[in-house]
């Protein structure tokens, strides 16, 4: 409940942090980021909506901007990094992991799903979309990518969510209308990609189906 809390009420939450902490709030942001790409087991932190109040709290000159862009793209980067390397020591054995508290299986085969069919542009298009955000970089580490040719997507992808959402909420968080409706605005940025993420899955389950008849 507490971190149900926390992802609603992020722009709260973080203004109190700001409030109490003032700079510290560079470094909570940078582990937030980092963990919630780079580890496997936490897909469930906030991505998107954490960007997009962060950059409200950059419009409202409570965090200096060009800094904050800087750390958030080092963050997604290199949690990127990490999960791939994460999965490439790791490789094939991971798919006969059973689920677990720590390990979501039937994510990680959405993802995997999602990268045999659409190859590496997986790795930029997953930064938009929670669960499969964490669990990509991790799949395309277990399919071997190339180190050289993962970096490209990492950065691109990292550079296209961090600089797009932050400077949204940059310049449009603290719009009276939108702060008003922060909340009903952070839940929209959870449920959409999560509902497009299901159907998407639902589709390719009874595409799958179909084939044998």
């Amino acid at each position: 409940m507490l971190l149900i809390d926390f992802i609603v009420h992020i722009d709260r939450h973080l203004r109190e942090f700001v409030d109490g902490y003032g700079t510290w709030v560079y470094a909570l942001l940078f582990l937030i980021i980092f963990v919630e790409t780079g580890l496997v087991v936490m897909p469930f932190l906030p991505g998107d909506s954490l960007l997009f109040v962060a950059g409200a709290l950059a419009g409202a000159g409570l965090m200096n901007y060009p800094l904050l862009m800087a750390l958030l793209l080092v963050a997604a980067v290199a949690g990127n990094q990490t999960n791939y390397a994460i999965g490439r020591a790791l490789g094939p054995k991971v798919f006969g992991w059973e689920q677990s508290r720590w390990f979501n299986k039937k994510a990680f085969e959405q993802a995997h799903a999602f990268y045999e069919k659409y190859g590496g542009v997986t790795i930029i298009a997953a930064r938009f979309m929670p669960f499969l955000r964490t669990f990509a970089p991790f799949v395309a580490g277990v399919a071997q990518m190339t180190r050289r040719k993962f970096s490209f997507y990492d950065v691109t992808g990292g550079a296209l969510w961090v600089g797009s959402i932050t400077t949204a909420g940059y310049l449009f968080g603290n719009i009276p209308w939108v702060a008003a409706h922060l909340s009903k605005i952070i839940w929209a940025m959870i449920l959409i990609p999560g509902v497009v993420i299901l159907l998407g899955a639902w589709r390719s389950r009874r595409s799958a189906q179909a084939k044998p008849a």
